[in-house]
């Protein structure tokens, strides 16, 4: 296994196990109707089935829950970071419809990110966007891009399978609930 992949598939299980957390503390919470639009409630149709945990069910050990390996992959395990399909160039401005989209940014460790990030930082700030590091080479590197703009959070990830979906193949690039912009 590739150290790439071994960071990818670490990286997508801490997003798995961070989405799930916020969901598994509020279980046992009561349901907050947010809109009613009308209808019947569909609770007497589950109070008539009378559903009673089996007795003679046989008892199932429980679901283990992944563990958080004991010392977590670094950066460092994860660079370098090289997406074939995104180059540094001129990207069009358009519109795209993603309600709910945090702000963020798509760049690399180049001359024209550089300048790009600079120029825009206070109002990345901002917005509250975050920056995706698509092709960097080194951790000083990286942190040379972090210092560049302080305040916004930049990672390394690979960005292939976001240009396809995005159809963006250049950066730098603001990608927002509203559009792509560069």
């Amino acid at each position: 296994m590739t150290k790439l992949h071994l960071a990818n598939r670490t990286l997508k299980g801490l997003l798995v196990l961070l989405t799930a957390l916020p969901l598994a503390s509020h279980a046992g919470e009561p349901l907050i109707v947010v809109e009613d639009r009308g209808g019947t409630s569909a609770l007497p149709y589950y109070e008539a089935l009378n559903l009673q945990p089996r007795t003679d069910a046989p008892v199932r050990p429980p679901i283990p829950t992944p563990q958080v390996p004991a010392t977590p992959a670094d950066e460092a395990a994860m660079l370098p970071v090289r997406s074939a399909k995104l180059s540094p160039g001129t990207v069009a401005r358009r519109v795209i419809e993603a309600p709910g989209l945090r702000p963020f940014v798509v760049v690399g460790d180049d001359e024209v990110s550089r300048a790009w990030l600079q120029r825009r930082v206070a109002s990345l700030r901002e917005r509250g966007a975050v920056g995706l590091v698509v092709n960097v080479e080194t951790v000083q590197a990286l942190a040379r891009l972090r210092a560049l703009a302080p305040g916004v959070p930049l990672a390394p990830v690979a960005g292939d399978d976001l240009a396809d979906r995005l159809g963006l193949r250049h950066y730098p690039a603001l990608i927002t609930a509203t559009g792509i912009e560069q």
